[in-house]
């Protein structure tokens, strides 16, 4: 039986279906707009049906016939997807590439572990990375732009699956000449009166305003910023205290040292977790990825 189209004109057409636009799909596909342009205009050719709709900005937008048609060719190539691991299984490897997200804070400190883990155990796959913010995240789960996530678990929302790798507490950070920085824990409302620098990142917010509002305290916020270590700098150098929860190392790239205090209060902590959407068939890939996560923050599991 002889097909009507290529498997590379379906990944072409799909990608174009996904971004709405043949020059960025061009992009995520490593080749030529022309190139796209040219598969797209011989699928509908083959098939004697136009499945885009081109606008004058030069973007495109699915025909009805062109979404009943992504619809089933995502199914098509996830199945193909699927043959071909099991294929290459057979021979004792995984090879292929393998799109990861991750949450940007959580990335300079054990990501980088977790991915020397996974790419010993399968060194013929290649990982496509994508760190953002939470929101960003969860809408490259729900886009498809990534298989599997290592985020925490705040604001993730009904629609996935997940695996809690661990969980870790809030503590409050200050500049090693803080008053208070030789002491092991104290109460948050002990900064009522001190300024804040804020985490400003989507989710991540709502969990620390959850928790000042658990304390009865409104945060006095001095600066906002939405990078990790510029937050812990600022604390270090003493502009004032920080909130977070992650608890990598007393050096900042001010050169200044960073204190971590234990909180006294009964707060709730946040989970690390590897997500991916619910109902989905993980690929071999992806699977092995959540296990290498699991054998670095689990080892025992």
């Amino acid at each position: 039986m002889e097909f009507p189209f290529t498997l590379n004109q379906l990944r072409y057409f799909s990608e174009v279906a996904r971004h709405e636009s043949m020059r960025i799909a061009a992009e995520e596909l490593h080749v030529s707009q022309s190139a796209v342009s040219t598969a797209i205009a011989q699928l509908e050719r083959s098939l004697h049906v136009q499945l885009f709709i081109r606008q004058r900005n030069r973007s495109v937008t699915l025909s009805p016939a062109g979404r009943r048609f992504a619809a089933k060719t995502r199914t098509f190539l996830a199945g193909a997807e699927s043959l071909s691991e099991q294929g290459t299984l057979l021979g004792g490897t995984l090879s292929g590439r393998l799109a990861v997200g991750v949450y940007a804070p959580i990335a300079p400190f054990r990501f980088p572990r977790v991915l020397t883990t996974f790419e010993e155990q399968h060194p013929g796959v290649d990982v496509d990375l994508i760190a953002g913010d939470l929101e960003e995240i969860r809408a490259a789960l729900v886009g498809g732009e990534c298989a599997v996530a290592l985020m925490y678990a705040h604001g993730l929302g009904p629609g996935f699956e997940t695996r809690v790798l661990e969980t870790v507490r809030p503590h409050v950070f200050v500049s090693s000449e803080h008053p208070l920085a030789d002491r092991d824990s104290v109460h948050l409302a002990e900064f009522a009166h001190e300024p804040l620098i804020q985490l400003d990142f989507p989710f991540s917010r709502d969990y620390y305003d959850q928790l000042f509002r658990l304390v009865g305290v409104a945060p006095n916020v001095r600066y906002s910023f939405n990078d990790y270590e510029t937050v812990r700098s600022f604390a270090a150098m003493g502009h004032g205290y920080a909130l977070l929860n992650q608890d990598p190392t007393p050096a900042t790239y001010s050169g200044a040292q960073l204190v971590a205090l234990n909180l006294k209060d009964e707060l709730p902590p946040i989970e690390v977790v590897a997500v991916w959407p619910e109902n989905t068939r993980l690929t071999v890939r992806a699977r092995a990825f959540v296990r290498a996560c699991m054998d670095h923050y689990l080892p025992e599991a």
